[in-house]
């Protein structure tokens, strides 16, 4: 389709008209944000001083804060309290400490403090309600300080999950153990306060109880006398306490002794340890079977007569 010479100007025309009008639309916009901008100029400036000294004033109260802390630990390592009360005491400092500093900040920007106590208050029941399980943790991690069922350093087993370690941390939610390979286990201080635990480290000594089987062929007596001699001989073992050694089950294959002696608490592993090999090795010596769990088949040959 070919446009005459008139047409062609119109159409010219007409694409002029809506790139002039697109342009001076722009051009108003942009003169209307510079007329804003210069006309709120010091309102500006004034929300820029204040976002600077927002941010000066968190940087100067972190430090602060830091430093109330390291005051607030330094004078609780000075005095016998837990080392357990201390950690958890310096988390609650520290939370506490921030959120006053951030609701100061906040009320420096003009921020209604009293409608945001309201708030807070509004909410503090559906953040309760949705923070059951925190606020146990921090309920259960206090009644762990005031009744002490176990401190820093104890060694505890966890019975419902049979977890244990040594307690490496007690925080404001949850306590940290250490195993013995050197694994991290994290246990919610609410578990702890509502379920059973048993503290290992509460005595300095802790009774060791060894199990071991020997054949019915074996020499009992004197398989009772060398697990004897070997407590006698330890130097591990307390020579103070009881020992004794007993027949304690007469088993399917084989006779269970049990030995008991008391060791101190952090000397039990490595005296089981090596009293087990060392029961192993003179059972060996002594030619005393310490059997493993088998079936013994006997076949009787059928005999047949021949007519």
């Amino acid at each position: 389709m070919l446009l005459t010479g008139t047409q062609d100007g119109e159409v010219t025309k007409q694409v002029t008209k809506e790139v002039t009008e697109v342009t001076s639309q722009a051009t108003e916009e942009v003169n209307k944000l510079f007329q804003y901008i210069n006309d709120n100029i010091p309102n500006i400036i004034a929300f820029g001083v204040k976002v600077l000294l927002a941010l000066l004033v968190f940087i100067i109260g972190s430090k602060l804060i830091k430093l109330v802390r390291k005051i607030v630990r330094t004078s609780l390592e000075r005095s016998t309290v837990d080392k357990g009360v201390e950690q958890f005491l310096d988390s609650v400092i520290k939370v506490v400490l921030y959120a006053i500093l951030i609701f100061s900040i906040g009320a420096k920007f003009g921020v209604d403090t009293t409608s945001v106590a309201a708030l807070l208050a509004s909410g503090g029941v559906a953040i309760g309600l949705a923070l059951q399980g925190t606020l146990s943790n921090f309920a259960g991690g206090v009644l762990i300080l005031l009744l002490k069922p176990f401190v820093v350093g104890d060694y505890i087993i966890e019975d419902s999950q049979k977890n244990e370690g040594t307690v490496k941390e007690i925080q404001l939610f949850y306590t940290k153990l250490s195993t013995i390979d050197n694994k991290i286990i994290v246990i919610p201080n609410g578990t702890l306060s509502n379920t059973s635990l048993t503290n290992v480290t509460t005595s300095n000594m802790r009774r060791l109880d060894l199990n071991i089987g020997i054949s019915y062929d074996s020499d009992l007596k004197r398989a009772k006398e060398i697990i004897m001699n070997l407590l006698e001989n330890d130097a591990s073992i307390l020579k103070d306490q009881d020992r004794l050694v007993v027949v304690d089950q007469l088993a399917d294959s084989a006779v269970m002794l049990s030995a008991r002696s008391w060791v101190k608490t952090e000397e039990y592993w490595t005296t089981r340890w090596r009293l087990l090999e060392q029961i192993k090795l003179s059972m060996d010596e002594n030619g005393i079977e310490i059997p493993y769990q088998h079936m013994t088949v006997q076949m009787k040959a059928e005999q047949k007569s021949i007519n």
